[in-house]
């Protein structure tokens, strides 16, 4: 995956960083099939992280810009395996969305585009699982009140985790 303005302004977002400074230091640590890690370094520190796009989005809400999911690292504040999407529509407000991956659903609170474990505490066995899965789903109510599924594929996560992991001890 190439790092395209679309894939940076969804990095900004995540990392809430401004986007001069952050289009200055992204460095790539490696395409993994489906999935790509990435390293920059900020104010607080090193963050490294991976993110891959959905392979499918059905039904695809009004006003749709490209999804993302991540998996990410901050060691200076100590966050490890961070899980973080940025849907590409806006949720509905006050609901969750869920993640499920290898028989496993992970609930997901939402704000605006964006999406978080419910309980940080799942973070490592979520991670597990993907690495794990061959399959994800994010599924999650649009502010128009419509149900959307996000599929992801899960072919390269394990080696992007491991970048990551190496990019970030």
């Amino acid at each position: 995956m190439a790092l395209t303005f679309k894939r940076l302004a969804g990095l900004v977002i995540l990392c809430g960083l401004s986007l001069p400074a952050f289009g200055q230091s992204v460095r790539i640590l490696g395409d993994h099939n489906q999935w790509s890690a990435y390293a920059t370094t900020e104010s607080a520190g090193r963050i490294c992280f991976a993110m891959t796009t959905p392979t499918t989005v059905e039904p695809r809400p009004e006003g749709y810009g490209e999804g993302h999911f991540y998996i990410t690292h901050r060691p200076a504040e100590g966050v490890r395996t961070e899980i973080n999407i940025v849907a590409g529509y806006t949720f509905a407000p006050d609901t969750q969305a869920t993640l499920s991956v290898g028989g496993q659903a992970f609930p997901l609170f939402t704000r605006g585009d964006a999406a978080w474990l419910a309980d940080p505490g799942q973070s490592a066995a979520a991670a597990q699982a993907i690495r794990a899965g061959s399959t994800m789903t994010v599924e999650g109510t649009s502010e128009r009140g419509v149900r959307v599924r996000q599929v992801f594929s899960l072919s390269g996560a394990t080696a992007a985790s491991r970048a990551i992991d190496s990019g970030c001890p």
